[in-house]
């Protein structure tokens, strides 16, 4: 059976062998698990990002650099036209390397510790509720994670991951990277396809008819604050990012569908989240219905229509990532 975990695996032995290139590090827990730091304590960089966002799709996508620009409205050469930094992901199993392995749904918490966990080694614990609805999970022997958190994990954390894979701590990799990197900036902005197909859950639709994900999204310049930095990374996917998927339903559906899926649903839209943040004081607290990318098309292969719904909001990534007053 395919598993994620040794496809992570492979992409990791790959990073550590280019370490140096890379601008990573990588060192042994007491434990005995492999930390590669990608942006703690190193400097990392976007091609780190890029190794791990692959390896948080569970080596099941191909995901490059291209420049987004943003000139809707605009004339060609004016000054209101802009262009940013962007990453393209295309997937071809998105419930498995979106659902199960990237989207980041598992909370590490132990004492003096808290990171967000992504990546294949969600697929092999599966302690999320999320699984329940999944048909995909990884018996493997080694497991793959990803932690977006602002502390070097601690052994306890370690063992406690290990423990939940069903695995010895020395067959653990983390990757390791604050929000407030360029790596870590990359891949949060990786996750568009996934943050749409969640919506998706969200909204109660059966997400194994989703055969296909292809997706683009602005990458946000790096911040020395931590939660400023994971609310411009928001920002770019709700407000500039876009996603196509391919999938096999009925047309009423999809057509009822795609106009609940954009952020463009929530009341909280058209808001920087840093705005939304410093209101509701936790991400969680927020309207969920906000959380999508900003421009959605779903195509169907049962009838060969495609349903298109949401816009991007040019003003606000303006604000965000270019520093000018929200009009």
């Amino acid at each position: 059976m395919l598993s994620i975990n040794r496809q992570g695996l492979e992409i990791a032995d790959q990073m550590v062998a280019e370490s140096q290139r890379l601008g990573i590090s990588v060192a042994g827990l007491k434990c005995g698990a492999r930390l590669i730091d990608i942006g703690l304590d190193a400097p990392g960089g976007w091609l780190a990002g890029k190794y791990a966002a692959e390896i948080s799709l569970g080596g099941l996508g191909d995901v490059s650099f291209m420049p987004l620009n943003f000139s809707a409205g605009y004339p060609t050469g004016s000054d209101e036209e802009f262009w940013l930094p962007g990453v393209r992901v295309v997937v071809d199993q998105p419930v498995i390397a979106c659902m199960a392995s990237q989207y980041a749904g598992w909370g590490i918490r132990r004492e003096g510790y808290f990171a967000i966990g992504s990546g294949p080694a969600r697929a092999a614990s599966a302690v999320e509720p999320l699984f329940q609805k999944l048909p995909y999970k990884d018996n493997s022997d080694s497991a793959v994670i990803i932690l977006e958190g602002s502390k070097r994990p601690t052994d306890e954390a370690a063992e406690y991951i290990a423990r939940k894979c069903r695995i010895d701590p020395e067959k653990l990799t983390i990757l390791a990277a604050p929000a407030a990197c360029l790596a870590g900036s990359f891949q949060l902005s990786a996750r568009v396809v996934a943050t749409g197909m969640h919506k998706m859950l969200y909204l109660g639709f059966d997400v194994t008819k989703v055969l296909h994900g292809y997706g683009t999204c602005p990458i946000a310049p790096v911040v020395t604050d931590e939660d400023l930095a994971s609310a411009l990374s928001n920002d770019c996917v709700l407000y500039g990012g876009r996603v196509h998927y391919t999938v096999r339903a009925d047309d009423d559906e999809l057509e009822a569908l795609v106009k609940r899926i954009p952020s463009s649903a929530s009341e909280s839209y058209g808001t920087p989240f840093y705005q939304l943040y410093q209101k509701y004081g936790s991400f969680y607290n927020m309207d969920p219905l906000l959380f999508c990318p900003s421009e959605v098309s779903i195509n169907n292969l049962n009838s060969g229509h495609t349903f298109r719904s949401g816009q991007l909001h040019l003003q606000v990534l303006r604000t965000s990532l270019l520093g000018e007053q929200l009009d």
